[in-house]
């Protein structure tokens, strides 16, 4: 079924998706006769545009009768701004009014939240009554700095568009093969924490005979404490759009997609205008600067999913279905958007392709090692003297970057969770003994991912951040496979019962829950949760020790 659906999506394509045509009539209306007409259009039931509807936060009536949202991700949790701030919303616009969503990349100040279209944080809570106005109010910007030998991502060497024509001139005369050779030779790995090399999935996919092809930018970052892929999308777009320019060059493109989550307007906004004005200046469309390659691309607004993340869900919302995990194989490369060979690159990925691409492999390589080279961006969140993304060398320290870059802690912290909601909990002291490398995090039993850091203060209570954990896996499962949908519901329960002081946790239950969720889970979301889960009650068991009950 989801394969017809995908083709007959397909014969109208990119430029009305169908997933932009259900988001448009979910947040226009709620009138049933705009979803028949939809389903006619596209040749599908009016039970898949419903099953869609259905799916995505932001197109529930239940989240539309709200007026704002503030976040419930892990950092702000942490930093224990979110009820006092959720209680002055609720004065201001009703109890019933104020709904959540989760990380709105605001984790370097923290007070997040949603109204009206844009977000606020810190201290911007304080003008509401300014805000409800209407009344444009001046915000703070993130910090940024490079402290890397070679800047690759926050140099200025890709900020205009004659930069961006001199560059398209220079590399549209390679040969493909030479293009892919200096990725290969450069060791760029997948910047999400998958580390899969960037050269050889273009490879695989410009091999792959097919008359259409695609290449899709994920930039539905949602891991809490990242706000990297928001400052490369608001600060460097070019440097992203070049790299999926050139993708499509390499692999036989002449079209791409960023699917950008709805939680980042301010980036939407700057990926559009750059896309604009690229159109403007003849460096998109068809025979661009009057050569045989031909190129558009366009954006497609995610409606609050966490899953569409991982690279088939966010396919699938494309195609305007439920962002379900798809089994591979067939990997994209062969058989991805509307079952064509596609080429999926997170943000951060693609803006280092172009730094490669702008000042050579040699210098990538040279940085770090073949598994981890480069520099990575790594976002420090607002526990930190220096809070901010920052570009560091690969194989740096993570005590010098704690220390020399962060500045130190602004109150006492004993663990990380680095990597997102997916990646390790990591003991204050355990993660001093690391570098910046993604192999050495995996063999230590943790995950770098994509280097955001959420810090947990010392008095936090671990047993709480569990729950928080199956919470969140239990809410933003795609519900496809049954130990994802029924086990973090369970996990979830054991902790209800904890909080609710109805039962304590039953420790065996416990792991055989981890381990059937940690090897029978379809996808990263449900199947890698166990793993910080684990981190805590190895590290953390004395803390715990009067929350559990060993045998039952």
């Amino acid at each position: 079924m989801s394969k017809n659906i995908s083709n007959l999506s397909g014969r109208i394509g990119l430029k009305n998706n169908l997933f932009q045509k259900i988001s448009e009539r979910s947040l226009a209306s709620t009138n049933d006769n705009g979803m028949k007409e939809i389903a006619d259009q596209y040749n599908v039931g009016v039970s898949t545009i419903h099953g869609a509807e259905s799916f995505y936060e932001f197109l529930r009536p239940s989240h539309r009768e709200k007026k704002a949202f503030v976040c419930n991700g892990s950092a702000c949790m942490c930093a224990g701004t979110q009820g006092p701030l959720k209680k002055k919303l609720q004065e201001k616009l009703g109890e019933d009014k104020v709904g959540e969503m989760f990380c709105l990349g605001h984790c370097y100040e923290n007070h997040a939240f949603h109204y009206d279209g844009e977000n606020y944080a810190g201290k911007d809570i304080n003008n509401i009554d300014e805000i409800i106005k209407g009344k444009e109010i001046k915000q703070e910007k993130f910090f940024s700095k490079s402290y890397a030998k070679t800047s690759f991502l926050m140099d200025d060497k890709l900020s205009n568009l004659d930069q961006f024509k001199q560059l398209f001139e220079k590399v549209i005369k390679i040969d493909t093969k030479e293009i892919i050779k200096s990725l290969l030779d450069s060791n760029l790995t997948g910047r999400g924490g998958a580390g899969f090399p960037t050269g050889m999935k273009w490879d695989f996919c410009g091999k792959t005979k097919s008359e259409k092809k695609y290449v899709v930018c994920n930039a539905d970052e949602g891991d809490s404490g990242a706000f990297s892929d928001r400052y490369l999308l608001e600060d460097q777009p070019l440097k992203v759009l070049f790299g999926m320019v050139i993708c499509g060059y390499v692999i036989g493109s002449n079209e791409g997609v960023l699917y950008i989550r709805g939680e980042y307007p301010k980036s939407i906004e700057a990926i559009n205008g750059s896309i604009n004005s690229l159109k403007e200046a003849g460096l998109l469309g068809e025979n661009i600067l009057g050569t045989s390659f031909s190129f558009d691309l366009n954006i497609c607004i995610g409606q609050g999913a966490y899953i569409c993340g991982e690279e088939t869900a966010l396919i699938a919302s494309i195609e305007g279905r439920r962002a379900e995990v798809d089994v591979r194989p067939p990997f994209p490369v062969t058989e991805g958007l509307y079952k064509k060979p596609t080429v999926v690159n997170n943000v951060e990925t693609l803006a280092a392709a172009t730094g490669i691409l702008i000042h050579g492999a040699d210098k990538f390589s040279s940085i770090g090692n073949k598994k981890s080279a480069g520099t990575k961006l790594v976002c420090l969140d607002s526990f930190f003297n220096n809070p901010g993304v920052y570009e560091i060398d690969m194989g740096t320290p993570i005590k010098n970057i704690f220390n020399d870059i962060g500045g130190g802690f602004k109150e006492a912290v004993k663990a990380l969770q680095i990597g997102g909601p997916l990646g390790g909990v990591v003991p204050l002291t355990e993660a001093e003994k690391l570098n910046l490398d993604f192999q050495e995090f995996t063999e230590a039993g943790f995950m770098l991912g994509h280097g955001s850091i959420v810090s947990i203060p010392k008095d936090f209570p671990m047993v709480e951040y569990i729950h928080h954990l199956f919470e969140f896996s239990a809410e933003e499962s795609c519900g496809k496979c049954f130990p994802g949908r029924l086990g973090s519901y369970r996990g979830k329960e054991m902790f209800d019962q904890y909080k609710n002081k109805s039962a304590k946790i039953p420790l065996k239950l416990l792991n055989e829950l981890l381990v059937t969720m940690e090897k029978g889970c379809l996808c990263a979301l449900c199947g890698a949760i166990p793993a910080p889960i684990m981190n805590i009650l190895k590290y953390f068991g004395d803390e715990l020790k009067n929350d559990i009950v060993k045998d039952n």
